[in-house]
């Protein structure tokens, strides 16, 4: 089976060729008028600047860290080749989220201006923006693993296949640590920088001057524009990377305790190559009429998701038979029970944060008596919300478990788990699309604001903006639920690491070493998000802060006649969003280091298991109680229960506010906690286990 892992290379490179068809389809359509170009040119400069610096914070960091494994190489405790490994992860990493930030930032304002024509044009132009980022993600992705995995693969020839195998995928297991620290730095970074510049624009610009959304003369109306694309595209682009490339290579690492040999590695390589295809072929089949509502709109994108899941369905059978053959039948099943749960997250993350269901439109009436009861009711729908996405993983868990035939060969099922999570991220390509558009369309509806469009554009624009709210939500629900699979199966190649080492390993619940390591484990999401959330508050204060100088300062703003000073807003986020994520990156990467240092092998599993339990369940929470506050604020700006400028709506907006670092920030990040603590413990584990004090 191994000749067709040059589906992987192939898949690779037909996402990328396909990505460089729609940057020049895009590039050519018109950019609208100079004060179009101009505004989209400052958000793009500012977007430049927030990377070039993130870039020289996160190089240093990649450094240090590069210098550290060549010496933990030298001394034997990891492979030479995870210090380059770690490299190449991070690079491929960063670089995916900068070519879809790049795109965005582009395809703005020519958005804006096909929306001057038709809303088709408008949703086209948005969504193929979008797509590059999720075929770049996938594309990148799985260029990395084909790479790394020829070059282990011609090192380690002469060596007996079963150790061969074992040997390839522990050490492409390590490159996963690159492409998690570059996610932490994008998601974590990105989200402070986002919502910090939100926050600050909102509280000064809608609720003290009264001014509306996107107005020229907010000051920090550019920075609110950035935002959305460092935090949105390329944090998330780089979230999605790792998980992506994390399932995958998880995944083969545990075929070999499950007896699949190469066939189980080949399966999940070429699983997500047959998902290229399919994402490329619902790419292509996104349209809508002029006349659409958000629900046609909706449908618009839906339809092209459940097309490739049905793709992915229809290949599967067939890849699966061939490769692991009619006994192995029940991992197919495995595979469809991942896709399956992933559609099931994000139709119920639809349903509690969309303004057409009852969940977020009972937020909305909750604003007729006030703020208090907005925070009040979007808290109830977040926490009501985390049922449906948490039974769905459970269930995915112990169905791909146990048609692998877990019941059976334990292994078996953990590598039936691994590949639900592939099954799951298969169609990255287009469900990344359909999140990574809604940013586009946010810049676009802004542009068309500040250009003083005629009605009829922001109208279009608005139609599309709400539609990418709802998609993000659904987008980060994915994102959440296969980063909960994604790290289950990352624990359990780390389990078969350490007995690999000759780690002897108690893991009954009785065992005082696991329950210590649940409860650091429980918490640590939560001080997680606490840190994420107060760095968002401190950033935003001094964006707060500005804006107010600003309009005391600066004569004729608030009459048009003086320019804000924008490029001095994206300054200070940029630099207050950097400083920020330093504390939460820090616990990420080393709690688990030193849990595992100072309280033995068994805590550090118990931390990763814990963590990822009560992570997953916040991370549903906060940003689901986020996009339900944001859309409650849609629905009555869209003339509903007293409309614009009405005391509910004003009591929206302070829901809004406090929604917006919960569903931009801390929910987000707290996806890569889970993934990039079980990535250390697996490259830092003969480490661990030569230095922990806990026998």
């Amino acid at each position: 089976m191994k000749e067709l892992l040059w589906l992987a290379p192939f898949g690779s490179i037909l996402a990328l060729l396909f990505s460089v068809f729609i940057v020049i389809w895009i590039l050519k359509k018109d950019e609208g008028t100079e004060k179009m170009q101009d505004i989209a040119r400052a958000v793009r400069e500012g977007a430049g600047a927030y990377l070039k610096r993130q870039y020289l914070t996160v190089s240093l960091f990649f450094l240090s860290v590069f210098v550290l494994l060549i010496f933990m190489a030298k001394a034997g405790y990891i492979e030479i080749f995870v210090p380059f490994a770690f490299l190449s992860g991070g690079f491929f990493s960063g670089l995916a989220g900068f070519i879809g930030m790049k795109i965005a930032t582009q395809s703005s304002s020519r958005t804006t201006q096909a929306a001057r024509s038709s809303l088709n044009s408008a949703l086209k132009i948005a969504f193929f923006s979008g797509s590059v980022m999720g075929l770049t993600v996938v594309g990148l992705g799985l260029l990395d693993l084909s790479i790394w995995y020829y070059i282990l693969d011609f090192y380690y020839r002469d060596m007996e296949i079963a150790k061969r195998i074992f040997n390839i995928t522990s050490t492409m297991l390590t490159f996963g640590l690159g492409a998690s620290s570059m996610a932490l730095f994008a998601r974590v970074g990105g989200g402070i920088y986002t919502k910090a510049a939100d926050v600050g624009a909102d509280l000064v610009g809608k609720v003290e001057a009264g001014i509306p959304e996107d107005d020229p003369r907010n000051p920090a109306v550019i920075a609110d524009n950035v935002g959305d694309n460092v935090g949105d595209v390329a944090g998330m682009g780089a979230d999605l990377y790792e998980s992506y490339v994390g399932s995958i290579v998880a995944t083969m690492a545990l075929a070999v305790a499950a007896g699949l040999g190469i066939s189980g590695v080949t399966l999940p390589m070429t699983l997500a190559a047959l998902g290229v295809i399919a994402s490329i072929i619902g790419i292509l089949t996104v349209r809508s009429r002029e006349k659409s509502n958000q629900a046609a709109l909706l449908w618009a994108l839906r339809r092209s998701t459940f097309i490739s899941a049905a793709l992915i369905i229809t290949m599967g059978y067939f890849l699966v038979t061939r490769i692991l053959g009619l006994s192995h039948i029940g991992v197919y099943y495995s595979i469809i029970t991942g896709l399956l749960a992933g559609i099931a997250i994000g139709l119920s993350t639809e349903l509690h944060t969309s303004h057409r269901y009852r969940p977020t439109r009972s937020v909305a009436r909750a604003a007729l008596t006030g703020p208090a009861t907005v925070v009040i009711s979007g808290l109830s729908v977040g926490m009501y919300s985390t049922l449906i996405p948490i039974m769905t993983v459970a269930v995915a868990i112990l169905l791909s478990f146990y048609y692998s035939g877990g019941f059976a060969n334990f292994n078996l099922g953990l590598y039936g788990v691994g590949i639900s999570a592939v099954g799951m991220l298969s169609t990255l390509g287009i469900t990344l699309a359909t999140d990574a558009y809604g940013p586009v369309a946010d810049n676009a509806g802004g542009i068309a604001q500040m250009a003083g469009l005629p009605p009829e554009v922001r109208e279009r624009t608005d139609a599309l903006d709400a539609l990418g709210n709802t998609t993000a939500a659904t987008g980060k629900g994915f994102a959440i639920g296969s980063a909960a699979l994604t790290a289950l199966a990352l624990i359990a190649a780390y389990k078969d690491q350490l007995e690999s080492l000759g780690a002897h390993l108690n893991l009954s619940l009785l065992n005082p070493k696991i329950i210590t390591g649940l409860f650091i484990g429980g918490m640590l999401p939560f001080l997680f998000a606490a840190l994420t959330m107060r760095s968002v508050g401190n950033a935003a204060s001094k964006i707060v802060v500005e804006v107010r100088r600003q309009f005391r300062e600066i004569l004729g703003i608030m009459e048009g006649k003086s320019k804000p000073d924008y490029a001095r807003c994206v300054k200070i986020v940029t630099l207050a969003s950097q400083k920020q994520m330093i504390l939460p990156a820090a616990i990420a990467l080393l709690s688990p280091i030193l849990v595992g240092i100072i309280f033995g092998l068994e805590a550090n599993i118990g931390l990763l298991i814990a963590s990822l339990v009560s992570g997953f369940v916040l991370a549903v929470m906060l940003s689901n109680s986020g996009a339900s506050w944001d859309n409650a604020k849609k629905y009555i700006e869209e003339g509903n229960l007293g409309g614009k400028g009405s005391d509910s709506h004003k009591a929206s907006v302070v829901g809004d506010t406090v929604g917006d670092p919960c569903k931009d920030t801390a929910g987000p990040s707290i996806n890569i906690l889970i993934k990039i603590m079980s990535m250390a413990s697996i490259v830092f584990a003969a480490f661990v286990v030569s230095k922990t004090l806990l026998p």
